[in-house]
């Protein structure tokens, strides 16, 4: 596994200099990896099974954990614990789980083990003295080496199952494309358990040198006061905890002085977000695209090529092509179905083989479910899901056009619309907004905001107020957890 190759001799090499530092303390080389190697041999005491599953917060626990898994041939089961404990019950089952590498505190957090789940608690081993030396190449690049679980669209989880190969692959193709080295600060306040988490934030820095900083809960005032003291040169965040830094009443530009990536992904970011950030820090956002199925990163708008709404070119080796409904290749400027091929896609999905059938098209290229398009200079747009346009009198119609006009208007926090069927039209929208508070929500004034931008048909029908919109674990809006039938509040 030259991945963990890479990563055994950064830590080696470097046995003083500090990787990692968490909310609880500072991780140097050699900290790492006795940590990992104690790990190891109490895994080997305790499992005879494939897989382990790491229930862990965001710290230096989970690159070590990561590391004592492979060293030991296994693979890593990194779990959400922002999941229901059924879903919980259930990955721990599919994946064939009898161990989880885990501490006390998240057990708490989950209500507990699962009834299936033997929990190893750290807080209860002794990291004393050295344990013996694990040195080796752990998984091949062809073997499994991660099963990261999705939420997915609908459903159960499903297990993606990325080799060692895919993760190495991933790795070197954003150090070349965003000219990482050890010199790098990145700021890790996404979980590990998520994909970009998991390969940007996790291990990249330790397989290139580079220090990463890491905080389990993100706080505004905390995240701000980490990058200025650690001078920050890379934060990856989700548009939602943009728009929180923006709002927050601490700090400035002094907090990302030293930034040079300043990246958004998980979803589309609203204009509205990026200019209110930019206008507070002074520094401009761009956004990043990628799939747990794609290990995750396919393409990265640099700054010095930055396009508004364009997540970049394709970064190396990803190929990437738009195709139309007929499977036909769709010239720049058309819109159609994203697809992606490399040696960073996925070898399927765990216990699945038909759903890894349907997402591959016959030249081997994934099925991404998202709708794009390019521009004359291969600069990727990302349009919508091919599940959420809408299809009004015969028009398509991405709901992200819709919530961005929403967006700016001064009461609204957050919007997400869906369609609503109709005898005359097909499909009509159907808006549902998240308020500032304290804003007061007038539906009539709303839709009145957006027939002065858009036409006439894409002004949603009905607009009703919701608490707070529905999201998953990372942030991201579940336009699936809204239909016809869900009422406005309040």
């Amino acid at each position: 596994m030259k991945l963990m190759r890479r990563i055994q001799r950064q830590l080696a090499l470097h046995p003083f200099r500090t990787f990692v530092v968490d909310d609880q303390r500072a991780w140097n080389g050699i900290t790492l990896l006795i940590a990992a190697m104690h790990m190891a041999r109490e895994i080997e005491r305790r499992t005879d099974r494939e897989a382990v599953g790491l229930l862990l917060p965001t710290s230096g626990l989970m690159p070590a954990a990561l590391l004592a898994t492979w060293m030991t041939g296994k693979v890593a089961v990194p779990l959400n614990y922002l999941l229901s404990r059924e879903d919980l019950e259930y990955i721990v089952q599919d994946a064939g789980l009898d161990l989880v590498v885990t501490v006390g505190p998240m057990l708490d957090y989950i209500q507990g083990p699962t009834p299936s789940m033997k929990p190893l608690k750290l807080e209860d081993l002794r990291f004393k003295g050295v344990p013996p030396v694990r040195l080796g190449a752990g998984r091949g690049a062809d073997d499994l080496a991660v099963l990261l679980y999705t939420s997915g669209t609908s459903g159960r989880p499903k297990g993606v199952m990325l080799s060692a190969g895919n993760l190495d692959s991933n790795i070197d193709q954003i150090r070349r494309w965003a000219t990482f080295d050890h010199h790098d600060v990145l700021l890790g306040v996404l979980p590990q358990f998520h994909s970009f988490g998991l390969t940007v934030l996790t291990l990249l820095p330790m397989s290139i040198g580079a220090k990463a900083v890491y905080t389990a809960r993100f706080q505004p005032r905390k995240v701000l006061d980490l990058s200025r003291d650690h001078g920050a040169t890379a934060f990856v965040a989700i548009p939602s905890m943009y728009n929180a830094l923006a709002a927050a009443r601490h700090g400035g530009p002094e907090c990302f002085a030293k930034l040079r990536y300043a990246v958004s992904g998980g979803e589309p970011l609203p204009d509205a977000v990026a200019e209110g950030f930019r206008e507070r820090f002074g520094v401009r956002i761009a956004e990043g695209y990628g799939l747990t199925e794609t290990s995750p990163v396919t393409n990265w708008c640099l700054p010095s090529e930055w396009r508004h709404r364009s997540v970049g070119r394709p970064l190396p080796d990803v190929q990437q092509r738009i195709v139309g409904p007929e499977g036909q290749l769709l010239a720049a400027g058309q819109d159609g179905e994203v697809r992606i091929q490399g040696p960073n896609v996925m070898h399927g999905y765990w216990n699945l083989p038909e759903e890894t059938a349907k997402v591959f098209d016959e030249h081997g290229f994934f099925r991404t479910g998202d709708m794009g398009r390019f521009d004359a200079e291969g600069h990727l747009y990302i349009t919508g899901r091919f599940k959420e346009m809408l299809i009004i009198s015969g028009e398509n119609v991405f709901p992200r056009e819709i919530e961005e006009v929403l967006n700016r208007h001064p009461a609204v926090k957050d919007a997400a619309v869906i369609g609503m069927q109709d005898p005359m039209r097909g499909e009509v929208p159907l808006a549902f907004v998240e308020l500032h508070d304290g804003a007061a929500f007038d539906a009539a004034a709303l839709q009145h905001h957006c027939r002065a931008t858009l036409p006439a048909y894409k002004v949603p029908r009905e607009i009703r107020r919701r608490t707070a919109l529905p999201r998953n674990p990372t942030g991201k809006i579940l336009r699936r957890a809204l239909n016809a039938d869900t009422p406005s509040e309040g």
